[in-house]
């Protein structure tokens, strides 16, 4: 029994190793964290349960029989995060590379398994090389297996990757369909092939940071949410959004005890729309002025910033804020801003968080790059997201909400639950001079009478009044009481129940 024992130790010693002491050092060196350091700064303390630390590799090729590490380079288990049960694996760089083998895959699909059964998040933190060569297509199937489980989660349990090394070739497509990406700047990167394969291919000379860096894909391709300066970062940011998320699809969102006054009423409001209806403004400042004590966790803030996505609380729950911005393209849709809300949308929508609208939006971008680019299909999937969405919808128009653009935007006819406006909103198929230069076409040679007509419009249509009249706006709310007529509305709708027709899924325009 003693001898046993003393084997438990010595393998147990030699799985927290890993890779060895001159590795765990080189990877200090570069600034980043072990595995298992990652893991305890993650969780909660002396909460984690590892399992399968002694489970090792069963390759024989290429002298990988004389090379056995217990873990076989990732540390998996589950734990808890402020008192929250979560899932967690964490690939080991010190050990053969954080290469992922069958028996590497076989303990990832453990962990998604079982956080599929119970109901608790998975979190992957991804540090490896890719599929390890020696195994051949047995890595390949270990992949294979990881990705079927991020299909089947889902919906089901979030998901969420965080980045914190290499992640190349087949690796990158199972953080792609987790729900959040999060990456460490310097440190780590994405991309399907690399600067040697890209150079040889199209004789583009790009760096591994230019090509799949942090700063790329949280700017310019939109793969990742966040990026942060280092692992640490990363890692407490993952807590706070921990904090705003359900366990489950079966599970409301986490309500913490508010103590921001729902009835607070801001009369820096009244003055935050420009009386110039081409003047721009922040909506950030609404954002935060409406939710509890200003707490916004913003997602994707350095891409497609003509739309604004991340999570709030209002009376201690959590709501998905989705929010054209005027200071950038005047607030306009996109390609890349429908497909960013798009999907936040749907994420709100599979696990019960309402979503708050806030709409200053004077239509779709015009163009070709955008028309050849496929901004119909784009477009639509933002309304495909509002449409087929059954958690609490409600929207407020802060000034311009023309064209298709106004049904897009969580509108009264995609089933919006409370639509409200401010007295400075404009509801049209058009702006008014766009539209008077379209019906008195033959006055356009005159300026005085297109001034008249385009008064005439003004006091017509660029109001919220019409809309109201039809039942398409519930009330015109004066901005000061903004937050405490959407908290009102969020409370009636705590127990909405609605449900789409029997599917075995939609086909979202993709």
């Amino acid at each position: 029994m003693q001898d046993i024992i003393r084997q438990l130790e010595e393998k147990r010693e030699k799985a927290r190793l890993g890779g060895g002491q001159k590795r765990i050092d080189g990877q200090h060196a570069k600034g980043k964290l072990t595995a298992r350091e990652r893991i305890q700064l993650l969780l909660d303390d002396d909460s984690f349960e590892e399992w399968d630390m002694f489970k090792e590799h069963r390759c024989n090729e290429f002298g990988m029989d004389a090379d056995h590490t217990p873990g076989d380079g990732v540390v998996t288990g589950y734990g808890t995060v402020n008192g929250r049960l979560v899932f967690v694996f964490s690939q080991d760089f010190t050990v053969f590379g954080g290469s992922l083998s069958e028996t590497h895959a076989e303990k990832i699909c453990k962990v998604m398994d079982h956080a599929m059964k119970v109901g608790a998040p998975v979190i992957g933190l991804n540090d490896s090389g890719g599929a390890r060569i020696q195994e051949g297509v047995d890595s390949l199937g270990g992949y294979a297996d990881v990705f079927q489980r991020n299909v089947l989660a889902s919906g089901v349990v979030p998901q969420i990757s965080l980045i914190m090394g290499p992640c190349a070739g087949g690796a990158v497509y199972s953080p792609s369909m987790t729900d959040f990406i999060f990456m460490v700047k310097d440190s780590s990167y994405m991309f399907v092939t690399g600067p040697e394969v890209v150079k040889t291919v199209t004789h583009e000379e790009v760096t591994a940071e230019e090509l799949g860096g942090a700063v790329t894909h949280t700017s310019k391709s939109g793969v990742a949410d966040l990026a942060f300066e280092n692992d640490v970062e990363a890692l407490m940011m993952t807590r706070r959004l921990v904090g705003f998320i359900p366990a489950s699809n079966r599970e409301k969102p986490p309500s913490v005890p508010a103590v921001d006054p729902a009835d607070r009423l801001d009369h820096s409001l009244d003055t935050l729309v420009p009386s110039n209806p081409n003047q721009p403004y922040d909506m950030k400042e609404l954002i935060v002025k409406m939710v509890d004590d200003g707490d916004f966790f913003e997602l994707q803030p350095d891409y497609a910033k003509n739309i604004i996505i991340g999570f709030a609380r209002m009376e201690g729950s959590p709501v998905g804020i989705v929010a054209n911005q005027p200071l950038v393209l005047a607030g306009c849709l996109d390609i890349k801003s429908s497909i960013k809300a798009a999907r936040f949308v749907r994420f709100c929508d599979a696990f019960n968080i309402p979503v708050v609208t806030l709409v200053d939006v004077p239509g779709f971008m015009p163009g070709t790059a955008q028309e050849y680019g496929g901004i119909i299909k784009h477009g639509a999937k933002l309304l495909y997201a509002y449409a087929e969405c059954t958690v609490p919808k409600v929207t407020l128009i802060t000034r311009k909400a023309y064209g298709g653009a106004y049904d897009v935007m969580s509108s009264k006819h995609l089933r919006g639950d409370v639509n409200f406006a401010w007295p400075s909103a404009e509801i049209a198929v058009m702006g008014p001079k766009g539209a008077v230069e379209i019906i008195f076409r033959e006055e356009k040679n005159d300026p005085a009478k297109i001034a008249e007509r385009e008064a005439e419009y003004k006091r017509r249509f660029a109001n919220p009044f019409v809309a109201g009249a039809r039942g398409f706006i519930d009330d015109v709310i004066m901005p000061h009481e903004t937050r405490k007529r959407v908290c009102r509305s969020l409370a009636m709708l705590k127990d909405k129940e609605l449900e789409n027709p029997w599917r075995k899924h939609g086909n979202i325009p993709l």
